[in-house]
């Protein structure tokens, strides 16, 4: 997964898109419903005024869930002004 971010004045705002790696729509709709869930697992420890685009490889089908929230959770750390 790969997570780009920018500091926004406007509140916590999160974007997710799925690469076309994960062939068949039914795919690439349950990676992007996987991201959706960690997201709002990990989204305590996001910063309070960011807008977040959430990109999703195909290992995120197959990655499991609490590992998945684990990553995106230490990503969202990385940015600054993010609470741990």
């Amino acid at each position: 997964m790969i997570v780009l971010w920018s500091a926004t004045a406007a509140p916590r705002r999160a974007g997710f898109a799925v690469s076309r790696q994960i062939r068949g729509a039914v795919r690439r709709n349950r990676a992007r419903r996987r991201l959706r869930e960690a997201y709002r697992a990990a989204r305590t420890v996001a910063p309070a005024h960011a807008a977040v685009v959430i990109i999703g490889r195909p290992a995120s089908l197959h990655t499991p869930f609490a590992t998945l929230t684990g990553e995106l959770r230490e990503a969202l750390a990385e940015i600054p002004g993010s609470r741990l």
